[in-house]
């Protein structure tokens, strides 16, 4: 049975449609039953209306706070980790995330973070208009209430095991989306929770960002080829419904990253700027939108670094001090 933000799932579980303030609409959460509780995965981005619909949700599902004994990340990214905080504060749950999702967390909205002016230079050396450097920055200031406070967290790492709903899991190390990216593999019931890492009907950003190791493509991809050998029936992930065939949708992706790589390359016959090739690649699709922009932008650079890194594309720095990419 659905109701407004809730679907109840099989074994008990459900999905709660935590709303977010941009094109992607909401972020999926699970509420897992466990023998004396529940496991919350993923509650979703901090805002006044996320918070109304988990105290309604909460209300008429008869749960309360206390009974929810873990909080289970699969990523750092502000519409997965934004409400872990405020639920820790109000369950006592511990918070169960990789090291390395934790340290870009701290990177971006932590005390002395630097990361808003790091992505700043990386933009700027590869032509991002000067006049859009201040907006982005207020851009992602704006996420800091929205992530606040972050939690406390215990970590957990890939080749490891979490108990969830009375089974075990096993933890997946799966990088690309984001770094400390994790899926939760149930070997039994051949079930994967997969965050961000392989999405049904759209792409995950592949993103380049400072601090990340080089080749973020490339482990994506191969994360990819990993996760290929898992024998999935049902998918749960971070965005959009579940689903089936996981093996099928990762070639669909995987046949994505090949096009795009294929039609930068052929736009390299002239020396291009990252930011102008974002825009012929995206183009109305990012105008007006700051949000949009920056996913495109990293996106963009995230490829331009793969064709780099398989000797298809070459940057040399102009007098300008700017970055442009030219197919070798």
């Amino acid at each position: 049975m659905t109701r407004e933000g809730e679907e109840r799932l099989d074994g008990g579980w459900l999905r709660v449609k935590v709303p977010l303030p941009f094109a992607l609409r909401y972020v999926n959460s699970y509420l897992i039953p466990d023998d004396d509780g529940w496991t919350l995965v993923d509650p979703g981005l901090r805002t006044p209306d996320a918070e109304g619909l988990w105290l309604d949700v909460l209300r008429r599902c008869g749960i309360h706070a206390a009974d929810i004994r873990a909080i289970v990340l699969t990523h750092q990214h502000p519409d997965h980790i934004g409400l872990a905080g405020w639920f820790q504060e109000r369950s006592g749950a511990p918070v169960y995330m990789s090291e390395r999702a934790y340290a870009y967390a701290m990177r971006l909205w932590g005390p002395g973070r630097t990361f808003t002016a790091e992505l700043q230079a990386l933009y700027r050396e590869n032509g991002l208009p000067r006049g859009m450097e201040e907006a982005l920055a207020e851009h992602l200031e704006s996420f800091v209430a929205m992530v606040s406070p972050l939690p406390e967290p215990v970590f957990i790492q890939g080749g490891g095991t979490i108990g969830i709903g009375g089974q075990v899991w096993e933890i997946l190390d799966t990088p690309g989306h984001a770094d400390g990216h994790l899926c939760f593999w149930q070997r039994e019931s051949r079930i994967m929770l997969c965050g961000d890492q392989v999405l049904p009907g759209i792409t995950p950003n592949i993103s380049l960002v400072p601090g990340a190791e080089p080749g973020v493509l490339a482990r994506y991809l191969h994360s990819l080829a990993e996760l290929e050998t898992f024998e999935t029936i049902l998918a749960y992930p971070g965005h959009r419904d579940p689903f089936r065939c996981m093996r099928d949708r990762i070639g669909e992706i995987r046949a994505h990253h090949v096009r795009r790589l294929a039609a930068m390359e052929e736009m390299l016959a002239e020396p291009l700027t990252g930011y102008e090739v974002c825009m012929r690649l995206f183009g109305e699709r990012v105008q007006g939108s700051l949000h949009n922009l920056r996913f495109a932008m990293s996106e963009t650079l995230a490829h331009l670094e793969h064709l780099a890194g398989e000797g298809r594309a070459a940057s040399a720095r102009g007098a300008d001090g700017i970055l442009r990419w030219r197919f070798c």
